[in-house]
């Protein structure tokens, strides 16, 4: 049976707290696993919200800042040791590639898994598989930092109504998907287009293009809101965005389900804030303001 949704290994900007741990995402998308900005302690994280190295397929880096990224050198190790059965892609900005370097083969071990690095420099698409398109596009920080994008492809729907109009039934069902026409119906008479589901994930940046883009048209959008909007000031300078930014992010790009996190340690219990702000911007849709460990479902079709 196929699943679909965000376990959140942690939460915390910058620096950890007693509550939240630094960065870690899981998205599970059927029977994929994209592990995005893995920081420091995500290991022992896995392993208190059940996740396995075997549930990983993909390594998402944003950027190489060490809260995003501290935990790839544990995270790389931990799939070697478990001798994962599966090859495991890295995606990860070009520019950091001495920062890469450097996590994969901080120590030694014994790699037993093969890691293809597949190194970010441009906006475009950066895997395709059958499930899915992973796109990245550049943000706004102060070192060079890409959000991710997943894409399931456009299918159909078969509307029973219309088969039976048809008299279509049985084998001649799957006849008429393979070979688009039968007897003079096409397939446009009997069924319609089923969107494909969207998945975004927006680290730290300003607001920028690329936030837009990401975001556009989302099922889930997982972006930061490390600071509330009184601290906007402080959010510029240090590249970052504000809750009611991504609020407004959402509203405009029509998002069904919003994901707030990445919250600075300036707060301790605000969740309640973080969301009227999102809200006062104009967003209506279903928000999560994300804790440690929780799992959060991609929304179901519409």
């Amino acid at each position: 049976m196929s699943v679909r949704e965000l376990v959140v290994l942690g939460t915390a900007s910058q620096v950890p707290t007693r509550h939240r741990n630094h960065n870690g995402y899981l998205l599970r998308w059927d029977g994929e696993g994209l592990l995005f900005d893995p920081g420091e302690g995500t290991q022992r994280q896995m392993l208190r919200a059940g996740v396995s190295a075997h549930d990983i397929n993909r390594i998402c880096v944003t950027h190489f800042h060490g809260d995003h990224s501290l935990g790839v050198a544990g995270v790389i190790q931990r799939i070697n040791l478990d001798q994962v059965p599966h090859p495991v892609s890295a995606h990860y900005p070009a520019s950091g590639q001495r920062f890469f370097d450097r996590l994969r083969y901080a120590t030694a071990y014994r790699e037993t898994v093969k890691l293809k690095e597949v190194p970010v420099a441009a906006d475009g698409v950066v895997a395709r598989t059958g499930g899915y398109t992973l796109h990245a596009h550049r943000l706004s920080h102060p070192v060079e930092s890409y959000g991710y994008r997943l894409v399931e492809p456009d299918g159909r729907r078969m509307l029973p109504e219309k088969l039976a109009a048809h008299g279509i039934k049985g084998p001649d069902v799957g006849r008429l998907q393979r070979e688009g026409e039968l007897g003079g119906v096409t397939l446009d008479d009997v069924s319609e287009v089923r969107r494909g589901q969207r998945f975004a994930f927006v680290m730290d940046t300003r607001l920028c293009d690329g936030v837009h883009v990401l975001a556009e048209g989302c099922d889930m959008l997982v972006i930061e809101s490390t600071f509330l909007d009184e601290d906007g000031r402080l959010a510029e300078e240090h590249g970052h965005l504000t809750a009611g930014q991504a609020g407004l992010v959402a509203h405009r790009g029509g998002v069904r389900h919003l994901v707030l996190t990445h919250f600075s340690q300036r707060y301790t219990d605000a969740a309640a804030e973080f969301e009227r702000q999102a809200r006062a911007a104009g967003f209506d849709g279903e928000v999560t303001v994300a804790r440690d460990l929780w799992r959060v479902p991609v929304p179901k079709r519409s």
